[in-house]
Parts: structure tokens; C-alpha cells; sequence
């Protein structure tokens, strides 16, 4: 008798970016971009887990911890994607593009008009996940200013509306 594989339900939902869950999915990022950079990526602070259009969101793949993805506040209209990491064992099954949608949802529903982000030059994968979603590259932003492995990104999600 021959089974089919077993189908696994996948669950994106908030999450404490300071919780367990959150260290640990983290910490996978770390060590990853320290295998690929020499350094692990910039600090994350408490301060900015705790203000107001923020989100971080796991990603659950059969119960399991598979990714994770925030969304910080850099202006009243400009928000930035951190922490994108999808573990081994979930890649190649959508779940970076599922976090990425269900990011740009939240950021709408914070007002937000542009969505910026960060990724490294020996991240090609990562490139190649944000460009058929509208993300254009532009200069470096913020703390990525001077940074020769930073490739940065900008999607406008909203238009100003200027009146005539």
C-alpha cells in the first residue's frame, strides 16, 4: 500500500520577538549570516520589539517553527523588513513569499506608504524572492550607509494623493 506524504499546514501568526520562539529562530539567522558574512546581522533591541506599527510574525509549518519576519516603524510613512530568515527545513516551500504577503498586509494596515528592506550581496536567493514583488533597489538607507555587502530595497505600497 502506498502512502501519500503527509500534507502540513502552514500558520503565520504574531509572535513575541523576544520570546523563545523568536531567540531561537534568530539565533539560526545569526549563525547563518555569520557563515556568510563573518558577523552576525545588526543588533535588536527590546525598544524596538515595543513600538507602536511593529509586528513579528513566525511562520508554522505542521506546529513546527519554520520563519519568522518583523516590521519596523523607520517613519510616520516608511517602514523596514528585519529578521527574514526561513530555516532549512522550510525552504523551497513558499514560505518566504507567504511572510513577505502577509508583511506588506500589516504594513498597509499601519498606514504605511513605502517598505524598505536590507539584504547582502552573497544572498542572491533573497534578491530574487523581492524583485517579482515590486521591490526596487536604491541607494543604501540608515545604518546600511557605507555598507559594500548591503543591497537595499524600497516597494511603494500606497501613492501620495497631492491635490491640484
Amino acid at each position: 500500500m502506498r502512502h501519500s506524504p503527509e500534507i502540513l499546514t502552514l500558520v503565520i501568526e504574531m509572535d513575541d520577538p523576544i520570546g523563545e520562539t523568536a531567540r531561537k529562530l534568530i539565533q539560526d539567522l545569526c549563525t547563518e549570516m555569520c557563515e556568510k558574512y563573518g558577523t552576525p546581522p545588526s543588533s535588536f533591541s527590546v525598544s524596538e520589539a515595543a513600538t507602536l506599527r511593529t509586528v513579528f510574525l513566525v511562520a508554522r509549518l505542521g506546529g513546527q517553527s519554520v520563519g519568522c519576519r518583523a516590521l519596523r516603524r523607520i517613519d510616520d510613512n516608511t517602514a523596514v523588513i528585519k529578521r527574514m530568515f526561513v530555516a532549512i527545513n522550510g525552504r523551497r516551500q513558499g514560505i518566504a513569499r507567504r511572510l513577505l504577503v502577509e508583511l506588506e498586509c500589516r504594513a498597509v494596515g499601519f498606514d504605511y506608504q513605502t517598505i524598505r528592506l536590507e539584504t547582502g550581496i552573497r544572498q542572491p536567493e533573497a534578491q530574487r524572492l523581492y524583485e517579482p514583488f515590486g521591490y526596487r533597489r536604491i541607494a543604501a538607507f540608515g545604518p546600511y550607509v557605507g555598507s559594500p555587502a548591503s543591497v537595499c530595497y524600497e516597494k511603494v505600497l500606497v501613492e501620495k494623493h497631492h491635490a491640484a
